[in-house]
């Protein structure tokens, strides 16, 4: 076997869903519920910044108050979807507490944004430090087509160990839900074929630039799949898996795995 297939990860063992009670955080909870391994645990975690309110002077322990009663309703929402998730309503800033609680995680799960109600946590900017920053693979969650998601899974391959396990990944949950996978490449942008094409001999290929090349892919899939490369903070900043995660028309997991460097 080429080094570049790696084995798949063990995604979907112990997922953590930050919840804030937005429709994006609810698309959120019901992918990673679905995505969950059989014996498996969700985590719903939703974050009260009371610190916020120290700046509410007078009306400061009502702000407080209403983060909470607001996170507790986040929490409560998600339970009702998901009986038999656990979960856990921490006082803290939103980045470092999914931080945190990645740090035990196999898959971090995160609607697009959170905007709309007062505890709005996974703002977009939360999303993108989570896709930079977290140690762990991330699920970026939006709508999908039909309740049977998904059924079309697209997966980034360029012939590295990283790619390779995004494959791997992409045929697994494809086998789970009797899903399509196309794995896609660019031409245009450090493609090593003939370790590509060991990964998934049936590679289409594109001159376009990656991101053009997987973000077009995403408007007739419903999951996108990409390999990360291992980078963190600033180093991160601009990589095509942050790219296509952000610019994707469907839900995407970037995968970050313990088995490539």
């Amino acid at each position: 076997m080429n080094d570049a297939v790696a084995e798949a990860p063990a995604l979907f063992r112990r997922i953590v869903c930050g919840v804030d009670g937005t429709p994006e955080s609810t698309t959120a909870v019901k992918q990673a519920a679905r995505l969950k391994d059989e014996g498996g645990e969700l985590l719903l975690v939703s974050a009260a910044n009371l610190a916020l309110t120290a700046h509410a002077g007078m009306g400061a322990v009502n702000a407080a108050d209403l983060l909470q009663q607001d996170a507790e309703s986040a929490l409560a929402e998600a339970r009702r979807l998901v009986p038999s998730a656990t979960e856990r309503l921490v006082n803290g800033d939103p980045v470092r507490v999914l931080l945190r609680e990645a740090e035990q995680a196999t898959l971090l799960a995160l609607g697009t944004h959170g905007r709309g109600r007062t505890v709005a946590l996974f703002l977009g900017t939360v999303a993108a430090r989570m896709l930079r920053d977290a140690p762990t693979s991330v699920l970026i969650a939006r709508p999908p087509r039909d309740s049977e998601w998904p059924q079309s899974i697209v997966a980034g391959v360029d012939g590295s160990a990283e790619s390779g396990v995004a494959f791997s990944v992409a045929r697994l949950v494809a086998e789970r839900f009797g899903a399509t996978v196309r794995a896609t490449a660019s031409t245009k942008d450090h493609l090593d074929e003939q370790a590509a094409r060991e990964i998934a001999p049936d590679l289409d290929e594109d001159a376009r630039g990656a991101v053009d090349v997987l973000v077009e892919a995403s408007a007739s899939a419903d999951l996108l799949i990409a390999g990360s490369r291992g980078l963190h903070g600033l180093k991160a900043l601009g990589s095509v898996s942050e790219r296509v995660a952000n610019q994707a028309r469907c839900s995407v997991i970037v995968v970050r795995s313990k088995q490539v460097s």
